[in-house]
């Protein structure tokens, strides 16, 4: 029975597969083949609200708002590097993650927390969008909107009373439009002294999270409890006007130091001065200035043929570091031809100065700057001044919000009562940022002048340009506030040759300085009078002692 069964299906096999042959050779020879239908292209103006509902999600947002522009480049060059990338973002976060996860050894029976595996995955993030934002701050403000549907490996091993719990992160998806503030410009690289991030909305985030092999979002109602919760904390950090702020320079080495108070000189008398004319006597002035400042130094009266002059002249100079500036005394003799010679000098650090203490310095008047100069013994005579220093309010100097020790920049702010503001002496402070399409008729060599209470303050020239960039500050110390005051500022080209008309003025303008007072500060464009299309960009600030 056994070998008949062998035989037959020998048999069959022999017989099957020819047959089966010449019948698929049958159908392939004679059959007709189907008609493949081809793809239905249709524009979108002819599909409906339910066909264009699908498609928006996919949409990139520059196709959607003309404000965003294409990054195609920046999107290869990320892709390129994003090998690179992936290292360096892991390294950091177990660098950073190793002080967290060491608080929890040995609470809760935890004996390790540490990573098993940590990889962001080979698919880098996508920018399908990135608008730059202008404003009138020293600063550049760059919005994209990100998208990332990631591959991570990001396995955690928990080790708890002897047991291995994993946890694993996967199929990450987010979807964020951040807000990245570069500021302040500086001069030096990289250019901008901090990273501001903040979230112009909550962001979006999916993923799955398996711990011991199991899917964990699958619980009913725990993935929407996931999600909620990383909404409201990452909004109650981050979103606007919420910040982040990321240091990148030393603040030490591009501040641009600012005005903290001025310094009340009264230059009392001198006493048995040298002589330095023929007839026995001198012309005697003294020259005032602090170190560190480019500002031309303040002078005296002059006293023909006196030794010992009486001044009781009061100046007033501005203190930007009182813990290291000096104050310079050079006292001359004036002399009609040639050069004044030098009487003497002596250095006062304002360092020794209490706030709004009046203090009287008596003080030998010295050659030269070596002090203990052995050879330096003859008699120059003495110089008395008092110097009173006032500082200016804190509340009138930080006008751009409190800042927390995490790096999140807080809103608002204390103002002074109305009284406080408006009574006292205070510091203008004028700074000409620039100008835009500003064009003269003959020639386009701007440079800008500010006229206020009868003084004049001119900016550098730059030649063959209509967006000039000045940044250049001016000050005026003043003992009431300006309120129902205007300061001028006027845009003028010069030709560089000699010409008969050589000056053109391409536009000026009236600024009111009430709300500089009201406000402790404006920045501001302006449209220049008298000129087609020119706007000055103007930074004023009003400080009080």
């Amino acid at each position: 029975m056994g070998l008949l069964s062998t035989l037959l299906g020998i048999f069959g096999f022999g017989i099957g597969v020819p047959f089966g042959i010449l019948v698929g050779f049958l159908l392939f020879i004679y059959s007709k083949p189907k008609t493949v239908k081809e793809l239905i292209t249709r524009p979108l103006y002819e599909l409906d609200d339910s066909a264009l509902q699908d498609l928006l999600a996919d949409i990139p947002i520059w196709v959607k708002c003309p404000d965003y522009e294409r990054v195609d480049w920046f999107n290869k060059f990320v892709t390129d590097m994003w090998p690179y990338l992936d290292k360096a973002i892991c390294a950091r976060i177990r660098s950073m993650t190793e002080t967290m996860f060491a608080e929890y050894i040995g609470k809760f029976q935890i004996e390790a927390i540490e990573f098993d595996n940590l990889s962001l995955g080979t698919l880098p993030p996508e920018i399908h969008g990135l608008k730059v934002c202008e404003t009138n701050e020293k600063e550049l403000v760059l919005e994209p909107a990100v998208r990332w549907a990631g591959n991570p490996n990001i396995v955690l091993v928990l080790k708890l009373l002897s047991f291995r719990i994993t946890v694993q992160l996967v199929d990450l998806q987010i979807f964020v439009a951040p807000r990245i503030t570069l500021k302040p410009l500086v001069p030096t690289i990289p250019c901008f002294a901090t990273v501001a991030v903040s979230l112009l909305e909550k962001p979006d985030v999916d993923f799955g999270m398996s711990i011991l092999g199991g899917d964990i979002m699958a619980i009913p109602g725990l993935y929407q409890f996931v999600q909620k919760t990383i909404k409201r904390q990452v909004a109650s950090l981050y979103l606007w006007p919420q910040t982040l702020e990321i240091p990148i320079l030393d603040p030490a080495t591009v501040a641009v130091k600012k005005p903290v108070g001025i310094l009340h000189v009264k230059v009392v008398r001198a006493q048995k001065l040298l002589k330095k004319d023929i007839l026995g006597t001198s012309d005697p002035y003294v020259k005032l200035k602090l170190t560190g400042e480019r500002l031309p130094a303040k002078k005296t009266t002059i006293k023909k043929r006196n030794l010992n002059p009486e001044w009781n002249e009061k100046f007033k100079l501005i203190v930007k570091d009182p813990q290291s500036q000096v104050l310079q005394l050079k006292v001359f003799d004036w002399d009609k031809v040639g050069a004044h010679d030098k009487l003497g000098m002596q250095f006062i650090p304002l360092k020794l100065l209490t706030p709004y203490e009046t203090k009287e310095f008596n003080l030998n008047l010295l050659k030269h700057t070596k002090v203990n100069d052995p050879e330096d013994t003859k008699q120059r005579g003495k110089i008395v001044v008092e110097l009173t220093y006032a500082p200016f309010r804190e509340d009138s100097m930080n006008l751009d919000g409190v800042q927390d020790g995490y790096g999140r920049k807080e809103s608002g702010l204390d103002r002074p009562s109305d009284s406080e503001v408006f009574s006292g002496a205070g510091l203008l402070s004028v700074m000409v940022q620039g100008a835009e399409d500003v064009e003269g008729e003959r020639h386009n060599n701007p440079y800008a002048v500010v006229l206020f209470r009868g003084e004049t303050k001119k900016t550098k020239m730059i030649k063959r340009t209509r967006d000039p960039l000045w940044n250049e500050e001016f000050q005026f110390m003043l003992e009431e506030p300006p309120l129902n005051e205007k300061i001028h500022i006027e845009v003028i080209s010069k030709r560089t040759g000699i010409s008969f008309r050589s000056k053109e003025c391409l536009g000026n303008v009236d600024i009111n300085l009430a709300d500089v007072v009201h406000n402790g500060r404006i920045n501001q464009k302006y449209h220049l009078i008298n000129s087609k299309n020119g706007v000055i960009h103007v930074e004023i600030r009003w400080t009080t002692v």
